[in-house]
């Protein structure tokens, strides 16, 4: 399919976001906060701006992941470490984690780093929130005054605005969570071993939702159906028309700057080993 606006945006930031799913120094700001594990440390900090939250609404929210997989973390981790606490070290933690991998910059570096955060801010302020709570609890974290830090936590407005509409558009297409991630897989855009253990998912239950594909012809011996692809499209045109929202606050204009300027640092960051290719989320080198 040929990018959409919205798609190209997202495309372009997703790496300076993802970053916080890769980097040692998120890990280890989760274990010196008192998180027990590395999963641990990935629900409490995803889940942080909603306060101290249990397992079955984040299950809902993040969608892709085995509910006992979540439930092994939360609500424990609030007894370790509160939510604000959690929210800080994980933007101080990526923060510097962009800082090592895009290196010193420069005072030109730094202006186009604060430019691309105004930027990235006004299209989050654009945002409507109407069946998105895990975008909305983010776009509610008040913005530090550091630039990359600023630019971190726009990004995780957007991509969780994009997510939750995917969300949205997965569900309107009558698929679970891991259905929604079978199909993905079907596309090429990642693989079986990088996501099922990653998402706590046994092989009964991957064999059985992948029947369930297949009784619905979804799914085929050669991956997708022509009906399945036609599912997976739609989706896809979905997700991009429910991210619309950043795209229309920038206009064309605002997008190309956009563009512009997060592409290069995007691509330094996948190249300095930031963002592995593929990886679970689909994204690419812009």
């Amino acid at each position: 399919m040929k990018p959409n606006p919205a798609r190209s945006l997202w495309t372009a930031f997703e790496p300076l976001h993802a970053v916080v799913y890769f980097a040692p120094e998120a890990a280890a700001a989760a274990k010196e906060v008192g998180l027990r594990g590395w999963w641990m440390g990935y629900f409490a900090g995803r889940a942080a701006p909603l306060g101290p939250i249990g397992p079955e609404p984040v299950t809902s929210m993040f969608f892709g992941f085995a509910p006992r997989m979540v439930a092994r973390a939360l609500p424990d981790a609030w007894t370790f470490a509160s939510p604000e606490d959690v929210l800080r070290t994980r933007v101080e933690a990526t923060e510097a984690a962009l800082a090592r991998l895009l290196g010193p910059l420069d005072p030109a570096a730094v202006e186009d780093v604060e430019e691309l955060a105004t930027l990235l801010e006004q299209a989050a302020a654009g945002c409507r929130f109407d069946g998105r709570p895990l975008a909305a609890a983010w776009s509610a974290v008040k913005s530090p005054d550091r630039p990359l830090a600023r630019l971190w936590l726009a990004t995780a407005v957007l991509r969780e605005h994009r997510g939750d509409g995917h969300v949205l558009a997965a569900v309107a297409s009558g698929l679970t969570g891991l259905e929604t991630t079978l199909t993905h897989i079907a596309t090429g855009a990642t693989t079986r071993e990088q996501v099922q253990r990653a998402r706590g998912w046994t092989d009964e239950e991957w064999s059985a939702a992948t029947k369930r594909l297949t009784d619905r012809g979804l799914l085929g011996n050669d991956g997708l159906t022509p009906a399945g692809t036609e599912v997976r499209r739609t989706i896809e045109e979905t997700t991009d028309r429910l991210a619309a929202d950043p795209f229309e606050a920038l206009g064309p204009a605002g997008v190309d700057r956009v563009l512009d300027l997060a592409v290069p640092l995007s691509r330094k960051i996948i190249d300095n080993g930031g963002l592995p290719i593929p990886n679970p989320m689909g994204a690419e080198r812009p």
